[in-house]
């Protein structure tokens, strides 16, 4: 093929391992990684021309990761290759994501999401998003969906504007990747429409330090891994508000013991389990 200078991979990705080996990838040059929506679910690493791939081997440091195939082609089909496998989709009862080339009309009961398909996490296509996003409609029917409300490892931001969309107000969202300031800004600006001139949420990169975390907070938002939530939960039950509610996902359904008991020891009483796949999100409750 004339001028094949672009690389993709696709990969068969066990869940517990999408994570570290989004991290490799990022680290070893990969311009842009996503897992399909729909089964199969494979997932795809993309290596722009100037950079060389890692080497395949390295794959073997995550269990159960195979490469399926490798696929080099042209500039002239490097948008349609990397659209590929990444169509409009629903998640919970109120919200149809589609990517920003995607035109599919929502229907008209739904809010339409527009997402910039890139890192697999902040998309609306990960399971732990799809399953905080059904536990936020959860709260917004309950009436609980009440401000402040803090995102912690926000990403793209999509969980916040989720929440200010279900009639959550006083949100903050923050990440300690650098990269997520521009991500949230444009996911922002993607979905302008939906918005009409409204600030979601106040944004920065930084940590659960920062000065701009001022509890308490009847809510708070983690979608991030188990081990990290693990770390934060103390600084998380300093500013939760009594009685407050932390939605906590990132957590493979394996581990569902270990991180209920984690949330009971930091006074965080668990309300509700979802699970779908090998993940789950508790919704829990500071104690009062």
């Amino acid at each position: 093929m004339a001028n094949a200078t672009h690389l993709r991979w696709k990969l068969e990705v066990p869940d517990p391992q999408e994570e570290g080996l989004c991290t490799w990838l990022e680290g070893a040059g990969s311009s842009a990684f996503y897992r399909e929506a729909d089964p199969p679910r494979a997932c795809y690493a993309y290596f722009p021309p100037d950079q060389a791939p890692p080497e395949a081997g390295g794959l073997a440091a995550f269990p159960g990761v195979r490469l399926l195939e490798t696929e080099t082609f042209g500039d002239e089909d490097w948008l349609a290759k990397s659209r590929e496998g990444f169509g409009a989709f629903e998640v919970g009862a109120r919200f149809h994501v589609r990517p920003l080339w995607d035109e599919t009309p929502a229907p008209a009961d739904r809010f339409d999401l527009v997402v910039n398909p890139g890192l697999a996490f902040g998309t609306g296509g990960h399971e732990t998003t799809r399953l905080c996003i059904e536990l936020l409609e959860e709260l917004a029917a309950a009436g609980r969906l009440k401000g402040p409300v803090l995102d912690i490892g926000a990403g793209t931001g999509i969980l916040s504007l989720a929440a200010f969309l279900l009639g959550g107000r006083d949100l903050t969202a923050f990440d300690n990747d650098p990269d997520c300031g521009p991500a949230m800004e444009e996911f922002i600006a993607l979905n302008a429409h939906l918005l009409k001139g409204a600030k979601p949420y106040d944004s920065f990169v930084g940590t659960l330090d920062h000065p701009r975390v001022q509890g308490p907070y009847p809510g708070l938002l983690a979608n991030i891994l188990l081990e990290t939530i693990q770390e934060l939960l103390p600084r998380m039950a300093e500013v939760a508000a009594p009685g407050g509610w932390l939605i906590a996902s990132g957590i493979l359904a394996e581990r569902t013991d270990e991180a209920l008991v984690s949330l009971v020891s930091h006074g965080f009483k668990p309300e509700k389990v979802r699970t779908e796949g090998e993940w789950i999100a508790v919704l829990a409750v500071r104690a009062s």
